[in-house]
C-alpha cells in the first residue's frame, strides 16, 4: 500500500459552493433516503478486494473540513440496550404460551421489528422471544404470499395510527409495525440496515446459499449470539439522525492535530499488504479514516461499524480480531478486522480492515506503534478534550430562535448538529 504519490487530502473549495465542502470524500453521497437506498444496493465482488499489492496507494481522509464547531455527539436513549433486555425478559415470563396478542407489555410497544424467512420460519424479533411469534409471522408469510400470487408486492398496510411496512430482500421478509410518526420511507430505510446487519454477520452468499439447500432453514442458528447486535442498531436508528441522513458525525478536532493523527496512521499502517481501511471513531463519531486509493466506503457500512463498536464493551479490555463484512463493499465476502480501544485513558477505537486473515500480529503490532507516536504528539490528550467538552447550543451558533437544527454536507456526507436543548430534554420530547 506505499506509494510515492503524494497523499489526498479534503480541501476547501470556493466559497459559495457548499459550507464543509471538499474536492475529495472518502464516503459514498446522496442527496435524500430514495437516492440513499437505492445507492446502497451496490458492492464490489471478492477479487477487486483480493487483488490488491503493495503499489495501491494510501489515501488520508480528513474527516472534518470546514465544519469546527465545538460540539460533542449527545447520547440520548429513548430506550436503552438495558431496557430492551428488561422487556424481552418480562415478555418471555408473560403468560401468553402461543398469542402474545394477549400481553399488555408487548401490545403497547410503539415500534416491532419482525424477520421471517419467505417460508415464515421466524428470524428476529425486536420485543419478545421469535418462538411465541410463529402464528403471527406466518400470517406476515401468508399475506405476502397473496399479494405475490398477483404479481404484486406488498409494500405497507395502514391501520388507524398504526403502519405496517414490508421488504422483501433476498430469501427474507422484513416488517416494521409502527405507532410512531415515522414515514414510510424512514421505515424502509430501517429495515435495509437490520437486513445489512445480518449480512455483516453472514454475508450475501451464505445467506442465500442454506436457503438454497433447505427452505425451511432456522437462520437463528447462524445468529446466535448476534441479536445483540440487531436490537442494538434498531435502538441507534431510533436516536442517531446519522441513519436518514446517510451521513457520519466528525469528531471536533482542530486540522493539524487531525492531520497529525491521520499521517501516524498512514505512515504506520502503509506498507501493510491489503490493508484496505484504517478508522478511529471515539464517541460514536468519525475521527479520520484512511482507505487505499481506489476504494470508498459507503455510510451504511459504516454506521454497521460503529453498532459494532458501541454494541461490544469486549474491545474496551481485549483486541478483537472479527470477521466483518461489508454489505455496500462486498456483500459476499468478509473482510477481517482487528478492532481495539487505543488505551484505558483514551477510550477511542481503532479499526484496521484487511483482505488477509492472517496479519493479526502485524496490526497489534502496529496499533501499539500508533498508540505510542500519538501519546508522544498530545493526539490522545486532544481527542479526550474533545470528546468531554461541552455540548454547544444553538444560541452559541448564533441561532438564539432556533430550538435543533441539523446540517448535512452534501458533498462529503457529513453532518453536524448541536446538542439536544429546551423543550428537548426528555425523552418523550425528543422522540417528538
Amino acid at each position: 500500500m506505499a506509494s510515492a504519490e503524494p497523499f489526498a487530502s479534503d480541501e476547501i473549495v470556493e466559497p459559495g459552493i457548499e459550507p464543509g465542502a471538499s474536492t475529495e470524500t472518502m464516503l459514498v453521497t446522496t442527496d435524500n433516503i430514495d437516492d440513499y437506498e437505492s445507492n446502497m444496493n451496490s458492492s464490489l465482488d471478492d477479487s477487486q478486494i483480493k487483488n490488491v499489492d503493495n503499489d495501491t496507494p494510501v489515501v488520508q481522509v480528513i474527516s472534518q473540513t470546514e465544519i469546527r464547531s465545538e460540539h460533542l455527539n449527545e447520547s440520548v436513549s429513548l430506550n436503552t440496550d438495558a431496557d430492551q433486555k428488561d422487556i424481552v425478559d418480562q415478555m418471555s415470563q408473560c403468560n401468553i404460551d402461543v398469542d402474545p396478542l394477549r400481553c399488555k407489555l408487548w401490545l403497547a410497544q410503539k415500534k416491532h421489528i419482525f424477520v421471517l424467512s419467505q417460508a415464515g420460519k421466524p428470524v428476529y424479533s425486536r420485543h419478545s422471544p421469535e418462538d411465541k411469534l410463529v402464528t403471527i409471522m406466518g400470517v406476515m408469510q401468508a399475506l405476502v404470499s397473496f399479494i405475490q400470487a398477483g404479481n404484486d408486492t406488498i409494500r405497507s398496510v395502514h391501520a388507524g395510527d398504526t403502519n405496517f411496512v414490508f421488504s422483501l430482500k433476498g430469501p427474507l421478509i422484513l416488517v416494521a409495525v409502527s405507532k410512531t410518526l415515522e414515514s414510510v420511507p424512514q421505515l424502509l430505510n430501517q429495515l435495509s440496515y437490520v437486513y445489512n446487519q445480518i449480512l455483516f454477520v453472514l454475508t450475501q452468499s451464505t445467506l442465500t446459499r442454506v436457503y438454497e439447500q433447505r427452505r425451511n432453514f432456522d437462520l437463528r442458528r447462524l445468529l446466535s449470539g448476534s441479536e445483540r447486535l440487531i436490537d442494538h442498531l434498531i435502538n441507534f436508528m431510533d436516536r442517531e439522525p446519522a441513519f436518514f441522513l446517510g451521513a457520519v458525525k466528525c469528531l471536533p478536532l482542530l486540522p493539524s492535530m487531525r492531520d497529525l493523527i491521520t499521517q501516524t496512521i498512514v505512515q504506520t499502517c502503509g506498507k501493510i499488504k491489503n490493508l484496505v481501511f484504517g478508522l478511529l471513531l471515539a464517541n460514536n463519531q468519525l475521527v479520520t479514516l484512511v482507505r487505499m486509493k481506489k476504494f470508498f466506503i459507503h455510510p451504511a457500512d459504516l454506521h454497521l461499524i460503529q453498532n459494532l463498536v458501541a454494541s461490544s464493551e469486549s474491545f474496551k479490555t481485549a483486541e478483537g480480531w472479527t470477521p466483518i463484512c461489508l454489505p455496500k463493499f462486498n456483500a459476499n465476502g468478509f473482510m477481517h478486522g482487528h478492532v481495539s480501544y487505543l488505551a484505558e485513558d483514551c477510550q477511542a477505537c481503532l479499526l484496521l480492515l484487511t483482505a488477509d486473515r492472517d496479519v493479526f500480529p502485524i496490526l497489534s503490532e502496529a496499533k501499539q506503534k500508533i498508540v505510542e507516536k500519538l501519546r508522544r504528539t498530545n493526539c490522545l490528550e486532544a481527542i479526550n478534550e474533545s470528546m468531554n467538552r461541552a455540548l454547544i447550543t444553538t444560541m452559541e451558533i448564533g441561532l438564539p430562535e432556533m430550538r435543533h437544527v441539523l446540517y448535512k454536507c452534501r458533498s462529503t456526507a457529513q453532518f453536524w448538529s448541536p446538542g439536544f436543548q429546551s423543550p428537548y430534554t426528555n425523552d418523550e420530547e425528543i422522540e417528538r
